[in-house]
């Protein structure tokens, strides 16, 4: 009676582990980015001879739309680089690029995403696209129904990938408007394949007002 007492219980303790799991009670909240935080972020090109330039070069001007991957070589993440690359006919009409960066450069892992993402993609070395709060999803996303519901979502599209580089550094989707007007989107991946609704981003660049010159506003 002992042992089964035991085991009953050691079932039920892993059952309530595995719903709180698929809860958003371990989720680690992200801490929202102000604009001056994003404005100051050094990027690198990935050019042979590559420079390094600040952020708020990306929306100075136009306003942008931007991708801070996971992992390139990370399957639900070419998934959501194609959706947001199937935007792009409409975000060229209204003049908002689309960007991508990556924390890091692990030999082909940047130039295999390419083909997934249609806009310029530069290294955030310091990893500060994912902070300021840098949130982690360790083995415990292995366990969550979303994230294995994502797995096969992307499977079924047809994407694939391997397990190249570091992948566990939630990343996200930002849309920021030129000059000061601020961040319209600001979207924080809780799980892997948490990816933004794609209607979102382009409600949010619809909003963008491109910035006027001196010499055209006369």
């Amino acid at each position: 009676m002992g042992m089964w007492s035991i085991g009953a219980g050691a079932i039920g303790a892993a059952a309530v582990a595995l719903l709180l799991a698929n809860t958003d009670v371990f989720l680690s909240k992200p801490q929202e980015a102000a604009l001056e935080y994003l404005e100051d972020i050094d990027l690198k090109t990935l050019e042979k001879e590559p420079r390094t330039f600040k952020a708020k070069e990306l929306w100075e001007k136009n306003g942008a739309v931007i991708m801070a991957v996971r992992r390139p070589g990370c399957f639900l993440c070419r998934e959501e680089a194609a959706d947001l690359s199937s935007l792009k006919p409409r975000l060229d009409e209204l003049g908002v690029p689309l960007y991508a960066v990556v924390k890091e450069q692990v030999r082909t892992e940047v130039r295999d995403f390419q083909p997934y993402f249609k806009g310029e993609i530069f290294l955030d070395k310091q990893k500060k696209f994912y902070g300021p709060q840098r949130r982690k999803m360790m083995f415990m996303g292995f366990v969550r129904l979303g994230v294995w519901y994502n797995f096969f979502r992307a499977w079924s599209g047809g994407f694939s990938g391997n397990l190249e580089g570091e992948g566990f550094i939630l990343g996200g989707v930002f849309v920021v408007g030129p000059g000061k007007q601020g961040i319209l989107l600001e979207h924080r991946e809780k799980e892997f394949g948490d990816k933004v609704n794609p209607d979102s981003v382009l409600e949010a660049a619809r909003r963008i007002k491109p910035q006027t010159s001196a010499s055209e506003k006369k």
